[in-house]
């Protein structure tokens, strides 16, 4: 049960950056993707920031629980 739940966050975290990122890229390719926002790099920073936090928890669950 463990490696199942350990296999689902890793699987959560990864799909997370990937819809970040893909965030990232709309604004970059095209300033519509951002809307009402009128801060374009702020957008950014807050997507950068979200996938960082999803990393983070990548980097803990395969450091101290993943058997090596």
């Amino acid at each position: 049960m463990r490696e199942v739940m350990i296999g689902a966050m890793l699987k959560h975290a990864e799909g997370q950056i990937a819809k970040h990122r893909t965030n990232v890229l709309i604004y970059m390719d095209s300033a519509v993707g951002v809307g009402e926002h009128t801060d374009i790099l702020e957008s950014v920073e807050k997507e950068l920031n979200a996938m960082g936090k999803y990393q983070e928890q990548i980097d803990i669950l395969q450091k101290y629980f993943l058997d090596k």
